[in-house]
């Protein structure tokens, strides 16, 4: 589990497809730690040095845009959170539904950016004004929501510590909604089944 704050970003160092490496320096690492790597929770297999490795699933490759990395991308990284760690952004599983494009990136005073992305149809129900998403890992709130995108707003703070800021049109971010909002529509569904 993690909460969407991201600790810091790292590089890319080599991307196979299946076999992602990438340097950063997050502490005390372990062969089987969990790592959110653009919000993709990630299982570590071998550490030499800064460098951290990890096998990318098929499904994760279809679904993110990790597959897309190239050496020497930066991508935002988390470590898990932990029993008594502070909640600081929202529950986030680290399990990317889409890589869904950024259409607009607006710049607005005081070094405000807001930032419209799609949103496929099936995750729409997931998406409300003031509810929370997961953007390549980062932690927002919705601001408006639209046929086929949302809005979130991007802080100075955020735009200078994560990747957001480097990103503009056209490219793909994970996506990952809300946790909570994705369980009570399954269960909803399945009651209407019934």
């Amino acid at each position: 589990m993690f909460t969407g704050i991201v600790a810091k970003t790292g590089t890319v160092a080599a991307n196979a497809g299946r076999a992602l490496r990438v340097s950063a320096r997050l502490g005390r690492l372990r062969r089987g730690d969990s790592v959110a790597v653009n919000g993709v929770c990630l299982t570590v297999t071998r550490i030499a040095g800064a460098v951290m490795s990890f096998d990318v699933g098929p499904d994760t490759r279809r679904l993110s845009n990790l597959e897309g990395l190239r050496t020497g991308d930066r991508v935002n990284l988390e470590l898990p959170l932990r029993m008594g760690d502070p909640l600081g952004g929202h529950m986030v599983s680290g399990h990317v539904e889409a890589a869904a494009p950024i259409l607009e990136k607006a710049a607005l005073p005081d070094g405000f950016v807001r930032l419209r992305t799609a949103l496929p149809a099936e995750l729409a129900p997931c998406v409300a004004p003031k509810g929370s998403v997961t953007l390549d890992g980062v932690s927002l709130t919705v601001t408006r929501v639209g046929r086929g995108w949302f809005e979130c707003m991007l802080i100075p703070e955020t735009l200078e510590r994560t990747t957001l800021g480097r990103k503009g049109p056209g490219a793909r971010i994970n996506l990952e909604t809300d946790l909570v909002a994705r369980h009570v529509l399954r269960v909803l569904a399945t009651r209407r089944r019934k």
